[in-house]
């Protein structure tokens, strides 16, 4: 495939480059004899109609997409990168083993032969048969990864948060807009229909003016490691492990099993805390059905127990003022984490659970409970929601989340959520833990990036990078 930067018009602009995997410098040039069913024979599609995809990020949600991709007929995984061979994965809901090994079996398996696999990414990018790239690494590489593959022209498909912080989402959102990538975010509740059901009721007035939304979850960054400060010991990096690739960006620091593989998410340096990791699903529809994107600034404020310069906090409650926007009054968005609740509605039926995850938005005439990734909306009590005669549906359905990104990268259409929608809502939920980490009440001027009642907490806007690295 040529570099071109545009989005292509038709299948057809996938044609023209059938070097399908070539040379590759890869340890497995056997794929390069590809097998019958991929030359569009026993009614599968051609080659020249496939989407060839690259991973980059292959532990556990690397994988969940991976499984995703492989049931795209028109999706080609062609490469795979990582720099870890394999990890135990087992506390998380995907669970069982990770990484480049068992992400090549997976490939293996599907296709009968696995496919180039790569421990330097800037190697893979290098190959013209990629057509777009799948990036499921830890946060704080996301930003530096995403800008060398929108470079290259190459479609990007990147899993929440967009970045680790609030300017790189910034620059990555504006290389993408200027090359004119397909891109989505893998907040995959943005592809649901319980999503555009919440967005139909709130335009359509089903609870009046939204004045209030809480969102939360009881996960806190006490999951992920028990430790609050750097650990002093200098274990061995494992067999395999390249620590210098996987630190990326960040500052060196000697290896710990305390942030990689698996834990990185709880440290202000390598992830994004539990906000980063739940709010582009849980105040997605908030975002979308509020019309947040729309206002030019808003305060936060934020507490937390168990917040330290090196890691996130156990538990939080954060606040987001947005002001009047689109014809729509000024909301307060509530962000509870690590278990601490929202007040239980009145109009909740003592039967009912608010549970470990949800979204709750409070009108001038009525509350809907759920809308989105969590769960389902209904408005409370279930009488009102039975007695509301349901608008028509006006928001255009998708057909799955990887689908819809298949999709834009053939050139049918954008993806719902692409960078132009999912970077503004990162960048939103990141100041939450701008808040956080200056433990003051910040105002944020959001078209240029910037606290004005507060210099200090600019610092945490934009991060400093490892000594070579500009992004």
């Amino acid at each position: 495939m040529s570099t071109d930067l545009s989005i292509p018009s038709s299948d057809s602009a996938l044609v023209s480059r059938r070097s399908f995997l070539g040379a590759a410098a890869a340890s497995s040039a056997a794929f390069t004899i590809l097998p019958s069913h991929l030359l569009g024979q026993e009614g599968k599609t051609a080659p020249s109609k496939k989407v060839n995809v690259a991973i980059i990020g292959t532990g556990g949600q690397g994988i969940v997409n991976m499984r995703a991709l492989l049931d795209e007929p028109d999706a080609q995984i062609v490469a795979l990168c990582d720099i870890n061979p394999e990890s135990d994965y087992s506390m998380f809901y995907y669970g069982g083993k990770a990484g480049l090994n068992p992400a090549s079996e997976l490939v293996k398996e599907k296709y009968g032969q696995a496919c180039p696999t790569y421990n330097n990414y800037h190697e893979m990018l290098d190959r013209e048969d990629i057509d777009a790239v799948l990036v499921a690494t830890p946060d704080h590489s996301h930003g530096m990864i995403a800008l060398d593959v929108i470079a290259k022209g190459k479609h990007i498909y990147c899993e929440k948060p967009l970045c680790r912080t609030v300017y790189e989402t910034r620059r990555v959102t504006e290389a993408a807009k200027q090359a004119g990538v397909a891109t989505q975010l893998g907040n995959y509740g943005h592809s649901s229909e319980d999503i555009r059901i919440l967005c139909e009721w709130i335009w359509d007035g089903a609870i009046g003016d939204v004045t209030e939304v809480h969102a939360w979850t009881t996960t806190g960054a006490r999951r992920w490691t028990e430790f609050t400060e750097r650990p002093t010991e200098q274990p061995p990096v494992p067999e395999g492990f390249d620590w210098q690739q996987w630190l990326g960006p960040v500052r060196d620091r000697p290896y710990h099993p305390a942030y990689a593989p698996v834990r990185w998410r709880a440290w202000w340096q390598f992830g994004s805390g539990t906000i980063g990791d739940f709010a582009c699903h849980h105040l997605d529809s908030a975002f979308w059905a509020l019309k947040l994107d729309q206002c030019n600034s808003f305060d936060i404020d934020a507490s937390s127990h168990g917040a330290t310069d090196e890691t996130c906090p156990g538990a939080s409650i954060i606040y987001f003022d947005v002001p009047a926007r689109a014809g729509m009054k000024p909301v307060r968005i509530h962000w509870y984490e690590g278990g601490v609740m929202p007040p239980r509605p009145a109009e909740l039926e003592a039967r009912r659970s608010l549970g470990d995850h949800g979204v709750l938005f409070k009108g001038t005439k009525g509350s809907i409970l759920g809308g989105g990734w969590a769960r389902s909306p209904r408005i409370i009590p279930e009488e009102k929601m039975r007695a509301y005669k349901r608008p028509e549906k006006t928001i255009a359905r998708v057909p799955g989340h990887h689908r819809d990104w298949i999709n834009a990268c053939l050139g049918k259409g954008a993806a719902s959520t692409h960078f132009d929608y999912s970077g503004p809502l990162t960048e939103f939920t990141l100041m939450g833990n701008v808040a956080l980490r200056s433990r003051t009440k910040l105002n944020f001027d959001w078209k240029n990036l910037n606290v004005t009642n507060f210099a200090d907490a600019n610092k945490f806007i934009k991060p400093e990078f490892r000594e070579g690295i500009n992004i």
